[in-house]
């Protein structure tokens, strides 16, 4: 999903469809990604992905390193190996680098939850986005729309998480409630229709002319 302000890019590779959310505002927002080391902006959505982690131009080798146990981790994860996803996010979570440490942290709460472990559930609407945007990656929309709801019901009106749940909802299917999702999230932010438009994610429901009308508004090309 491609990232617009926070969300959720992912990390090209091994992250498969791994979204980020940009870390703007203390979030993180689907362009750091839902653009998904971010948080989407799904910055809203943002990618041509959505990824939780934005590889930056660094030359620093152990950063590299720690980006490279992510995507090993996420790999893991998205063929239901838990244990093994658990032990290396739990590796990262102490990073230094805090992108990838605060994606590790919320992938580890997945893995515990899946593996029946005890973990802290979310308590922020931050913490849920981050969340939804995990299981958005690995494609768990049922949950993803769930998280993504609550994110969206204790603070309302963010771009960023109506953007993700458009998306969410475009992979379910759920066209009518995908394109309400969408208008608000390009009301709130209009940067996001760019976005939109390279986002890979919304190709079930690009056909249909609605979804042209909402990207390119009357008067841009």
């Amino acid at each position: 999903m491609a990232t617009p302000g926070k969300a959720a890019s992912r990390l090209s590779l091994a992250v498969g469809r791994e979204r980020i959310s940009s870390a703007s505002k203390a979030k993180s927002r689907h362009d750091e990604a839902v653009r998904p080391v971010s948080r989407p902006r799904v910055t809203a959505g943002h990618k041509a992905r959505v990824s939780p982690i934005s590889v930056r131009p660094q030359p620093d080798s152990q950063y590299q390193t720690v980006i490279k146990n992510f995507e090993t981790g996420v790999r893991a994860f998205q063929k239901q190996n838990y244990g093994k996803a658990a032990e290396i996010f739990e590796k990262l979570i102490d990073s230094d680098a805090r992108d990838v440490a605060e994606r590790a942290q919320m992938h580890l709460r997945l893995c515990r939850q899946r593996s029946g472990r005890l973990a802290r559930p979310p308590k922020s609407a931050d913490e849920y986005y981050a969340m939804g945007i995990a299981c958005l990656n690995a494609r768990n929309l049922e949950q993803a729309v769930e998280h993504l709801s609550k994110a969206d019901k204790m603070k309302p009106n963010q771009d960023h998480v109506r953007y993700a749940l458009a998306v969410s909802h475009a992979l379910e299917g759920n066209i009518e409630t995908a394109f309400a999702h969408l208008e608000a999230a390009f009301a709130l932010r209009p940067e996001n229709r760019i976005h939109a438009r390279r986002d890979e994610d919304f190709q079930g429901i690009a056909a249909d002319p609605r979804f042209r009308r909402l990207t390119y508004p009357s008067g841009s090309q």
